[in-house]
C-alpha cells in the first residue's frame, strides 16, 4: 500500500511539474504592461513597501528564484530577471513576497526561519538513523524512534512552508492588479501560475506525511514482535 501511494504521489509531482514549467514557458511570451522586467518590478514591489535594504540579484537556474532573510537578497533566475512577461512578473512579486513577509515579520515565515537549523541537521542525519533504526529495531527501538522524530521535524517543516508560501503568492497577486502590472485579461494568468508552483509544496507535504506514517507503521508493528 504505501509504495502505491509512494508512486501516486511521485507521479502527481511529476505531473505538477510539467504542467508548471509548460505554463510558465506559455505565459513567458505575454508580455507585462510597460514591459517591465523581473527585476524592475521586484525594486518596486520593494520601494512600494518601503523596503530598501533588500539587494535583487541574477542566479542562474529555471525556477531557482528565492528570497534569502539571512542577507536579504531577492535572487531572480534569468529569465525572470531580465524578462517582460507576466511570468517573470508573477514569480517576482512572489518573491517580493517573501521580502515583505520578513520586514512584517509575519508569524509563519518567523516560525519556518526558527525551524531552519534544526531541520537542516534533521534533513542531514534523518536518512541514516532511520536505515540503522531499521536493523537494530528488534533490540533498539529507541534509535528507530529518533529517526522518526528528525523525519517529523522536516515534515513539519513542509507543512509550515505552506501558509508562507500562499501568501507570499496573495500578496503578490494584490500587488500586480493594485499598480496596473497586470491587466483584466492577464491577472488570472499570474494566479494560474501562482496557484500551480503552490501545488508542488502541497504535495511535496502530503508525500512527506505519508512517509512518516510508513516509518510509524514500521515502528510499531516491529515493536510489537
Amino acid at each position: 500500500m504505501y509504495w502505491i501511494i509512494f508512486i501516486g504521489f511521485a507521479l502527481i509531482s511529476w505531473l505538477i511539474s510539467n504542467r508548471l514549467q509548460s505554463t510558465f514557458k506559455a505565459y513567458s511570451k505575454i508580455p507585462t504592461v510597460n514591459n517591465l522586467t523581473g527585476k524592475e518590478i521586484a525594486e518596486k514591489m520593494l520601494h512600494d513597501n518601503d523596503i530598501y535594504d533588500v539587494q535583487v540579484t541574477c542566479i542562474e537556474g529555471q525556477l531557482t528564484d528565492n528570497y534569502n532573510p539571512l542577507n536579504k537578497t531577492l535572487n531572480l533566475s534569468r529569465g525572470v530577471y531580465y524578462g517582460d512577461s507576466v511570468a517573470s512578473g508573477a514569480v517576482a512579486a512572489h518573491e517580493c513576497g517573501h521580502a515583505v513577509q520578513h520586514s512584517h515579520q509575519y508569524a509563519w515565515l518567523m516560525f519556518r526561519s526558527r525551524l531552519v537549523p534544526v531541520v537542516s541537521f534533521a534533513s542531514q542525519w534523518v536518512m541514516w538513523v532511520l536505515l540503522a533504526g531499521m536493523f537494530l529495531l528488534k533490540i533498539f527501538p529507541q534509535l528507530m524512534l529518533f529517526g522518526i522524530i528528525l523525519f517529523a521535524l522536516t515534515t513539519l517543516f513542509s507543512f509550515v512552508t505552506l501558509p508562507v508560501e500562499i501568501n507570499a503568492s496573495k500578496r503578490a497577486l494584490v500587488w500586480l492588479s493594485n499598480n496596473n502590472i497586470t491587466t483584466r485579461e492577464t491577472q488570472p494568468k499570474a494566479e494560474h501560475a501562482l496557484r500551480l508552483a503552490a501545488y508542488t509544496y502541497v504535495a511535496a507535504a502530503l508525500a512527506s506525511l505519508a512517509t512518516l506514517f510508513y516509518y510509524i507503521l514500521i515502528f510499531v508493528g516491529g515493536d510489537r514482535r
